[in-house]
């Protein structure tokens, strides 16, 4: 009995010490994780960190991912290290048991008080409530453009619309309205000083506050253009997976379409992903100048890469190329671009970028945009077509770069750059504007001079007009919070279909079953097909593709049927095959519910 008890407190023993240096090595883990996570990003947000947790390699560069792990697994591979060696030195003494009850104890304190501190600093219980709730703010005040009245001018006006990658209006200097000591974007703090972006007539710079939805490329895209959220059910970039883009929701691009206009959008980097191909396709039929179309033209030369595709001082090459095109045309035209060279992390210094900021990349890369930006739009204004063009520089989102805005006072509400240059139109109140990213959907068409039956579309505000926005009207906490929460309407529009093929191979949702080929006998080569899973709409019928030669001449396909557990079984006559000795290829199929055809598994048939 002694001897039992003796084996029995070695095991627990053993236990015990494997999960309190396990427990140990995953505490250090997630505090050194949560400091750096917080360090990395400032102001984050549980939407952020959402994002960042399903595509955490996005826009990551190698320095961040070692500096996660000197600063987190490093740590804790030396906290293992020396639990280990404390163990091995106290195994046989009392403070064994001692050290290893305070071990485990500590571990789940300080496991309990980071996730404590990280819940409430997220706010991760307002963010679940919001997810899990439906508002009404979205269906109630939503203005359907298809029932306003849009009346465009005689002579309708071009249009060049520049998304400004991660461009906030709080890089420039504090006296212009900004959050830094030295204004890292001079030349485009002068153009909005100078044009429009509805300050009013106060001193300093004025920009929209991005609401949820709205918060990465494709959503900015989307909000600013459809005066919407890309509030969805799927992965923030997984709209490339689907066969349409809200096709119920009637855009900038459908409403230029509608009158007459010629559009292209350029980009340097492949318009597929995100979907942003898709939406610019569907809503305006734009032609899609990017980096593969830049390839396929011999723009570039065919192993041509950089950063995302290639820079954006060939895209201003290009864009001037192309617009002089646009102009000889009698259409008018709406040329869209999209930057890139200011994607974080840190960005990418191209050749003409200069040290300004003593080695602080980001800082440089910021300062180039800037100038890049502003010599493109003195060009199009010294060209004869600019008097009937409208220019529009709006920042897409506000950016995600690790550490470019951990000076910022958490006070400072950062918004993204905007500035409307030539509009036809001017405003009807000199007040500073509270407005979002929604607001500019329905701004830029009053900016080309188009009449706009009652000021609004969608959830956006003509900021030329004395109507009041959405945010001015209800702050902008309570309208961050009702986007945020799901919207009946906004789901009707989507019209996702979530068990799309693309999507599930996306999310490791990879239809999948079970193939098992038993011995060969009399009634023929036994196969059977079980475990199903991730079939979308369950299992209707499963095939069996089966062949023996390399070219698969003698291929036959043969169904199967189901069993009393649900199974798939046959057995295949191998008369079918001259009854030939070796190996057969085996791929088995499910065809779902709704008559989608999916390969789940493969297996080898052998028959001596």
């Amino acid at each position: 009995m002694k001897k039992i008890l003796s084996v029995l407190m070695k095991i627990l023993t053993m236990f015990g010490t494997i999960l309190t240096v396990f427990l140990m090595v995953l505490a250090s883990m997630i505090y050194f994780s949560i400091q750096w996570m917080f360090d990395t990003w400032n102001n984050l947000t549980m939407d952020e960190l959402v994002f960042h947790l399903k595509a955490p390699l996005e826009g990551t560069n190698d320095g961040m991912i070692k500096e996660y792990m000197s600063r987190c697994l490093a740590p804790a591979m030396l906290i293992l290290i020396v639990a280990v060696i404390l163990f091995i030195a106290w195994r046989k003494k009392r403070i064994y048991y001692i050290f290893m009850s305070i071990a485990l104890v500590a571990a789940l304190s300080v496991t309990a008080v980071s996730v404590r501190g990280a819940w409430g600093k997220l706010d991760t219980g307002s963010y679940m409530e919001a997810k899990g709730t439906y508002s009404t703010f979205i269906d109630d005040n939503y203005v359907n453009p298809t029932d306003v009245t849009l009346k465009f001018p005689d002579e309708k006006r071009n249009l060049v619309y520049i998304f400004l990658e991660s461009m906030e209006m709080t890089y420039a200097d504090v006296e212009s309205g900004g959050a830094f000591k030295k204004n890292v974007i001079p030349e485009l703090t002068r153009l909005a000083e100078e044009n429009e972006d509805f300050s009013g007539e106060t001193d300093g710079l004025n920009g929209g506050y991005v609401m949820p939805g709205a918060t990465w490329t494709i959503g900015a895209m989307f909000a600013q253009t459809s005066g919407l959220p890309l509030n969805i059910s799927i992965s923030r970039n997984s709209m490339d997976t689907q066969e349409s883009f809200f096709s119920g929701v009637v855009t900038l691009g459908d409403i230029l379409e509608e009158a007459g206009y010629s559009q292209t959008l350029m980009i340097g980097s492949e318009a597929t992903f995100g979907g942003r191909k898709l939406y610019f396709t569907e809503h305006g039929e734009y032609d899609i100048l990017d980096y593969d179309y830049a390839i396929d033209e011999s723009m570039i030369p065919a192993d041509y890469r950089v950063w995302w595709g290639y820079e954006d001082q060939k895209l201003f090459k290009f864009a001037k190329e192309r617009i002089m095109e646009l102009a000889q045309s009698e259409e008018p035209f709406n040329f869209t671009v999209l930057t890139v060279d200011t994607h974080f992390e840190d960005g990418y210094l191209c050749d003409i970028c200069r040290d300004s900021f003593l080695g602080d990349q980001y800082a440089n890369v910021m300062a180039c945009s800037s100038r890049q930006v502003s010599e493109f739009v003195k060009w199009i204004q010294q060209q004869d077509f600019y008097e009937n063009t409208t220019i529009v520089l709006v920042g897409d989102h506000l950016t995600m770069d690790s550490n470019f805005c951990e000076d910022v006072d958490e006070e400072y509400m950062r918004r993204v750059y905007t500035s409307y240059i030539n509009p036809a139109v001017e405003v009807e109140v000199q007040e500073k504007r509270i407005y979002t990213t929604f607001d500019i959907f329905p701004t830029t068409l009053a900016a080309l001079g188009v009449d706009i039956e009652g000021e609004r579309l969608a959830l956006g505000t003509n900021l030329f007009s004395s109507a009041q926005t959405f945010t001015e009207r209800f702050g902008i906490e309570t309208e961050s919070k009702e986007i945020e929460k799901k919207s009946g309407m906004l789901e009707k529009l989507a019209d996702l279909d979530e068990n799309a093929q693309e999507l599930l191979i996306r999310e490791g949702k990879v239809p999948k079953a079970v193939v098992k080929v038993e011995e060969y006998g009399t009634e023929g080569l036994p196969v059977r097909v079980s475990e199903f899973e991730y079939i979308p709409k369950g299992v209707a019928k499963v095939w069996l593709a089966v062949w023996m030669n390399e070219d698969q001449s003698d291929l036959q396909w043969i169904k199967m049927q189901i069993q009393e557990d649900n199974s798939y079984y046959t057995a295949i006559d191998m008369l079918l095959f001259g009854d030939k000795a070796g190996e057969y290829n085996i791929h088995a199929y499910v065809i779902d519910g709704a008559g989608e055809q999916y390969q789940v598994g493969t297996a080898i048939g052998l028959v001596n």
